[in-house]
């Protein structure tokens, strides 16, 4: 062949061709198997690799247990604070007007914090499983308020039913938070007072509400005036709270004069109470969720 004349070029091998669909498999050697779905592994429910499911403590598709969702407060019933009492035993007649502005400031923040909580590790959880966890949980702390409360005598009966209440309208400051209700809202000092049946209607409520902080005030400028014997003092200040607990005051403080009686009778007596008013305070504030704005009344024709 003439050196002059060129060479035919080696024609190239052709490419394979692109798969049609997306999900077509590449031309070449089989798949290998796929590794775990990335999506599913990272859910927390999902099961691991290799064994059976194990739902974590903190499942948001399992829901809060009362252990988690109560982690950061104590397990025993929280004690009303001195203060409180003193102010109790200056104005007995108004005692639960005196517990519940005093409710609101400390217990109010902490139920807030602790709705927030839940709901934000726990999105869309509903209001319902929030309250519901509330209520079991101060019903417990009611019951051990009875027992722990057990000191016969009028004292005994005196610091069972101010435990009791306190116990309570914490309960319902959560219960409140569950559903979306400011726990720290001056209102609630009237919802409180409503609910344990004090007043029967808001505005007396209300009304009750305003004598106690003149009270309050004309204390502090004036100091204190002379007070009833100090043991008239502790049956009107007992007859106040057992009326705001739902316990019945006079059969209460009977029982607690006698030994023995008085801690079976407070564990019982103080979680029935305090279930009774769980169901009420879960109506008024499930009701305030659905229908925020109440249209005021039809005028008469």
């Amino acid at each position: 062949m003439d050196a002059s004349t060129p060479q035919a070029q080696p024609t190239p091998a052709a490419e394979p061709a692109a798969p049609l669909w997306p999900s077509a498999p590449p031309v070449g050697p089989p798949m290998s198997p796929p590794g775990p779905d990335p999506v599913a592994g990272s859910w927390p429910s999902a099961p691991p690799v290799g064994g059976p499911a194990v739902a974590a403590p903190e499942d948001p598709a399992a829901g809060p247990t009362e252990e988690w969702a109560f982690a950061e407060e104590s397990d025993d019933p929280e004690l009303p604070p001195q203060s409180l009492w003193q102010k109790m035993k200056a104005d007995p007649e108004y005692a639960p007007e005196h517990l519940v502005l005093e409710a609101i400031t400390r217990l109010g923040p902490p139920a807030q914090v602790w709705a927030d909580r839940v709901r934000g590790r726990y999105p869309g959880i509903p209001a319902d499983t929030v309250a519901s966890i509330a209520a079991r949980r101060f019903t417990t702390h009611a019951r051990l308020s009875g027992a722990a409360a057990g000191a016969t005598g009028l004292p005994g009966a005196l610091i069972d039913v101010g435990v009791l209440a306190w116990t309570q309208a914490r309960m319902v400051l959560h219960i409140a938070a569950a559903y979306g209700a400011d726990p720290t809202d001056p209102e609630r000092a009237t919802d409180l007072l409503v609910l344990q049946n004090v007043h029967k209607v808001t505005q007396t409520a209300r009304t009750a509400l305003a004598v106690a902080r003149g009270h309050e005030q004309a204390g502090a400028l004036f100091g204190k005036a002379a007070s009833a014997p100090k043991a008239q003092v502790l049956i009107l200040l007992g007859l106040k709270l057992a009326q705001m607990a739902g316990v019945k005051a006079a059969k209460k403080m009977f029982a607690k004069m006698v030994p023995g009686a008085s801690i079976i009778l407070g564990t019982w007596a103080n979680a029935s109470s305090t279930k009774d008013l769980a169901k009420r305070t879960m109506v008024l504030y499930r009701k305030n969720q659905a229908y925020p704005y109440q249209l005021p009344p039809v005028p008469p024709a």
